[in-house]
């Protein structure tokens, strides 16, 4: 009975809350006791059913079989002279004496009986059991020092030790006390969590909430090679309407929906390459992260009507990277949250309890991760305050263009008068992801080229005289007429502008086939008959480029002189870089190059014209097409 009791108490206890645990400890406590002093007259009074020896062996086994589980199972509960939330120091303290106690009175009851019933003459005085026994065992079985309830009322703390291997493997944890030591006062939570100054409440909170630290510190035994049991392991997924079920738009904007298309058009080259990475790679034991993807430019409160945008020839280059991170978290098999809306980030923050505090009690956070952009960070640093620390780590960024370090840095930034809405994240560079390799200070994620055919469909479609343009509003077409004319002079100019029924294109050449909007796969069939893809310079550094050069068609890159940047440019105009773009595609221009593609002065007509004469006449550059396909790079998450 005791011992099937001692593998469920556990669990059941700790759903109690600390003072009903005390409480529940005394009336079983009373019970007990209860219990064992009618045993005792049972001793007296029904001594000829049974004999006095067999009674007296079942009251001591039974007492002390539950006190030693009791103890054993409150071995490992965190614990120090603090009273905060996660110590339990309190009911420690309480169950110390009640043990103590009760194993006292076990023990001099055990010499009352020995007395009665043999005629023992050991006296009171005799040795009892050591308290140490009740709090000394772990759950690897090794017994360590324990301070005595006496020593737990008066607030003694067991030993507080860090190692030169604590130290090695915990970097950040000294500079965690020191700030600590400083700062521990600095909001009512450190107290709350059982912070008192002192250096054992310090490395205890900085170990058991903040995992900067290594786990019990001050007993001497760090639980290394203990497993968690609640770990749960991601498995490779194939399954898109799980996914699809993800991306619903709680509002009906149908903010996913150019999202989904691009998903569900790519899906089965999806799952091509997940079972090739399945065969070629052991993907078991990664733990399964449960991310959060936070889309902040879809949101209403960006402003700038991504949603309402994607079929009106908005930008897409950032739903591309979106679209493939998506995929690619829910392939590897991980817990995905999708939201694009501040008020699905409020219901969610709202059940994290300290959420708006800056301790940074990872262990409430909802989230092993969190991906969104620029505009879903400062959503987040708008709606967590003081809270925004113990959410910084989790962050990844997808940043286009890139945040360099000298803008990330707020303080810097300010004091040189190059903070703005962009910068000033204060975050590690490296947790801003860019969609070309722009500096080693940010990490390359990249995108997926898509391609609607293979290798040997492309090659046998026939090439035919036409140059498709790179753009899709209106304006992107302004002052290029020239450089069309001389286009137009040697191939059949289109284009996929968006035109509404009741507006003209005004910058448009009449003699440009506009197909308008197309679907991808449409444009990806019209690019497979398209000899060259022509720039505009507007917009930089976007897919299509290398979506049209994966389906054969040569690009025509204009130059920029001198380079755009922030100095001259009204588009990088608070952005968080320096960077200067020589080219609308400078990827492209240097990574790439002739034949596939050719940069070029688009004011220079007559060197547009010998280009022009070099492409169509070496007819290799443009019917073989380029493999130039960029896989979503993971940092930090393959591994897991």
């Amino acid at each position: 009975m005791v011992k099937n009791s001692t593998t469920k108490w556990p669990l059941r206890m700790m759903r109690i809350p600390l003072v009903r645990r005390v409480l529940l400890i005394l009336v079983v406590f009373g019970v007990l006791w209860s219990f064992t002093f009618v045993n005792i007259s049972l001793v007296f009074s029904q001594s000829q059913s049974r004999s006095s020896n067999e009674v007296k062996a079942e009251i001591v086994q039974l007492s002390e079989e539950y006190i030693k589980a009791l103890a054993q199972e409150n071995g490992d509960i965190v614990d120090g002279p603090y009273a905060g939330r996660f110590t339990a120091f309190d009911l420690k303290k309480t169950i110390a004496v009640l043990l103590e106690s009760m194993l006292a009175r076990i023990n001099r009851l055990e010499i009352f009986v020995n007395n009665v019933t043999n005629g023992s003459l050991l006296s009171d005085n005799s040795t009892l059991l050591s308290p140490h026994l009740l709090m000394g065992a772990g759950l690897d079985g090794r017994r360590n020092a324990v301070l005595s309830a006496q020593d737990l009322l008066q607030g003694k703390s067991e030993k507080c030790e860090l190692t030169e291997e604590d130290m090695e493997q915990y970097p950040h944890c000294g500079q965690k006390i020191e700030w600590m030591q400083k700062m521990w006062q600095s909001d009512p939570c450190y107290k709350g969590y059982g912070v008192d100054g002192s250096n054992c409440s310090i490395i205890m909170y900085l170990s058991e909430v903040e995992d900067f630290c290594p786990r019990q510190a001050w007993s001497g035994t760090h639980n290394k090679t203990l497993v968690d049991t609640r770990i749960t392991y991601a498995n490779v997924t194939v399954d898109l309407q799980g996914l699809m079920n993800l991306l619903v738009d709680p509002n009906d904007r149908q903010g996913y929906a150019w999202i989904r298309m691009r998903i569900s058009r790519m899906w089965h080259r999806w799952s091509s390459a997940a079972k090739n990475l399945v065969s070629k790679y052991d993907l078991q034991g990664r733990q399964k992260q449960k991310i959060l993807i936070h889309l902040g430019l879809l949101s209403k409160q960006s402003g700038w009507k991504f949603a309402e945008m994607q079929f009106k020839g908005g930008p897409l280059g950032e739903l591309v990277q979106w679209s493939d991170l998506i995929s690619t978290l829910y392939i590897l098999g991980h817990e995905l949250t999708v939201t694009s809306e501040v008020e699905q980030l409020i219901e969610i923050l709202n059940h994290v309890p300290a959420a708006k505090t800056p301790c940074q009690s990872r262990k409430e956070l909802p989230v092993n991760l969190i991906y969104t952009d620029i505009m879903g960070l400062i959503q987040f640093k708008k709606r967590l305050k003081a809270g925004y620390a113990k959410f910084s780590c989790l962050f990844r960024v997808v940043d286009s263009f890139g945040t360099e370090p000298a803008f990330n840095h707020h303080a810097f930034a300010k004091q040189n008068k190059i903070l703005s809405s962009w910068g000033g994240q204060d975050l590690n560079p490296q947790q801003f992801y860019t969609m070309f390799p722009h500096s080693p200070d940010n990490s390359f994620m990249g995108f997926v080229v898509d391609r609607v055919l293979n290798d040997s469909e492309t090659n046998l479609t026939p090439k035919e005289n036409i140059a498709l343009v790179y753009g899709k509003n209106d304006y992107m077409w302004q002052g290029k007429e020239q450089y069309l004319d001389v286009i137009h002079s040697m191939l059949e100019v289109h284009g996929t502008v968006y035109e509404e029924s009741d507006n003209k294109l005004q910058n448009v050449p009449s003699y440009v086939i506009n197909h308008g909007i197309m679907t991808g796969v449409d444009l990806h069939k019209l690019l497979q008959k398209t000899k060259i893809f022509v720039g505009l310079g507007f917009p930089y550094e976007g897919p299509a480029p290398l979506e049209a050069i994966a389906n054969g068609a040569v690009f025509l890159n204009p130059k920029f002189n001198p380079p755009h940047s922030s100095k001259n440019h009204k588009f990088f105009k608070g952005k968080p870089t320096h960077r200067e773009v020589t080219s609308q595609h400078p990827y492209a221009e240097t990574f790439i190059g002739e034949p596939y593609v050719y940069t070029i002065n688009p004011n220079n007509t007559d060197e547009v014209l010998q280009v022009l004469k070099n492409i169509l006449k070496d007819n290799k550059a443009y019917s073989l097409s380029y493999q130039s396909t960029f896989f979503v790079l993971l940092i930090g998450l393959y591994n897991k």
